[in-house]
């Protein structure tokens, strides 16, 4: 048995800890196709206390820690890429406190979304962010995730209030307060939301809630071709009209969606929308929306307002990357993930039309276009060289055109192992600074390292 083992049997109970090669395995990767890499050991923590232990005894032993949530990411962030200790927190998975007249909740990093949509239920309130799987919100709050209500209630970073954080020396911090805002000090809750794990780990994170519309309406048209669907959603921003959800699908996702979750969707270029407020304002906004999406060729739209069928409409929307890996079984998925001024939407997706169509691979275009934010869905084989080096220089290709027209390498997945080589081109001599704060958090760097920027 190795010391470093042996100090972390002294500190937590035997069941918060696995060594086992099975445990293990599943620590080792996440939803990406970035290969797996082994932890050295799992460990479960209860407590910031538990946490303070564990990387204290990390500092000691000279190893790295991997902040794990609920493996659901897409970039490679919970891989360990050196021998060290995975750390899991899934078990500190308390809603502490729901400070309703506040507009406030105080959870535990492993606090899943729908466990805590379900309690705010109770309350007549909601969480807003929606990044589609059943993540934690630690997970959601380290890679600033976001999702399909985004255009209308921002994302991750928005919603953080407070962070309690054990930086990699073991002390712990809190990077604001309850107010709804402040001039005091540099801003650390929007350095901490996103920072996916490489300058400490969260142990108690304060959100901002909503109180649950009085009505909702979900609505689905489809469109001659992709570009008349993206033309569309421009209007309707730039028309004001307070959209809660704005998605595409194009033909090919349409397709697989209707295979997948036995839908019946004409297979056409498609946008998912919905509505949220009162009733006589959803029927103004319903209405002006229908007159918007007629100028540019809408072929057919379809409102609904019973529960039961706009879940089966988002389901299908959310369902949109299974649906793709059921139907290449022994496959891996590739998730391109950029982000675009809205004004260069358009051109974007063409762009993204164009390099799937020039590659080997069929692919579907889907993405939160409320907010310029886009997928290419790609199926290949991890084991096929030829494959591998074609999927990557699609995505490179997609990189690249975000970053010439001002957009970003990723919207909303992060950066973890498979976006660090955009970094230096997108960041500049900022990329030197966020350095220096990694130096200065983590001097030995052990906080996940060789993600994000080192």
């Amino acid at each position: 048995m190795s010391t470093l083992i042996g100090l972390l049997q002294e500190v937590l109970q035997e069941s918060q800890l696995s060594t086992s090669e099975s445990v293990r395995g599943l620590h080792s990767q996440d939803e990406s196709y970035h290969a797996p890499i082994l932890p050295e050991v799992v460990v479960f923590p209860h407590s910031t206390e538990d946490v303070q232990s564990i990387l204290n005894i990390a500092k000691q032993e000279n190893r790295p820690v991997y902040p794990y949530g609920m493996g659901t990411s897409l970039e490679g962030h919970i891989i360990p890429t050196t021998d060290g200790i995975s750390i899991d927190f899934s078990e500190m998975n308390n809603i502490i406190e729901i400070l309703a007249d506040d507009m406030l909740v105080k959870v535990q990093p492993g606090v899943t979304r729908d466990q805590l949509n379900k309690e705010l239920k109770k309350h007549g309130l909601f969480f807003s962010v929606d990044p589609g799987a059943n993540a934690t919100v630690g997970g959601m709050a380290a890679t600033n995730a976001s999702g399909t209500s985004s255009v209308r209630y921002g994302i991750m970073r928005d919603q953080v209030r407070n962070l309690e954080v054990v930086l990699a020396n073991g002390s712990v911090i809190h990077t604001g307060s309850l107010a709804a805002k402040s001039s005091s000090g540099y801003n650390l809750n929007g350095l901490f939301a996103g920072s996916e794990g490489t300058l400490g780990c969260f142990t108690e994170l304060t959100l901002k809630v909503y109180g649950i519309p009085e009505q909702i309406v979900a609505g689905r048209a489809t469109f001659p071709s992709v570009d008349h669907a993206v033309q569309a959603v421009v209007q309707i921003l730039q028309a004001g009209i307070p959209v809660a959800r704005c998605e595409l699908v194009d033909e090919p996702s349409i397709q697989k969606a209707n295979e997948f979750s036995d839908t019946n969707y004409s297979i056409q270029p498609t946008l998912f929308l919905e509505f949220h407020g009162n009733e006589a304002g959803l029927k103004q906004d319903v209405e002006f929306t229908k007159e918007i999406v007629k100028e540019f060729g809408c072929k057919e739209i379809e409102f609904e307002k019973d529960t039961a069928a706009r879940n089966k409409l988002w389901e299908a929307r959310h369902n949109l990357a299974y649906a793709h890996v059921h139907s290449s079984p022994g496959k891996k998925m590739m998730v391109t993930d950029v982000c675009v001024p809205i004004s260069k939407l358009a051109a974007a997706i063409t762009h993204a039309r164009s390099v799937v169509d020039q590659s080997r691979f069929e692919g579907g275009i889907a993405g939160h276009v409320g907010d310029g934010n886009y997928h290419i869905l790609v199926m290949f084989d991890r084991d096929d060289p030829e494959e591998v080096e074609a999927a990557s220089k699609l995505n490179e290709e997609v990189v690249e055109f975000a970053l010439s027209v001002g957009g970003t390498c990723t919207g909303e997945h992060g950066v973890g192992l498979g976006k660090k080589k955009y970094q230096q081109k997108e960041h500049g001599e900022a990329l030197q600074l966020m350095k220096v704060l990694k130096q200065t958090f983590d001097p030995d760097n052990r906080m996940n390292p060789n993600k994000l920027i080192n």
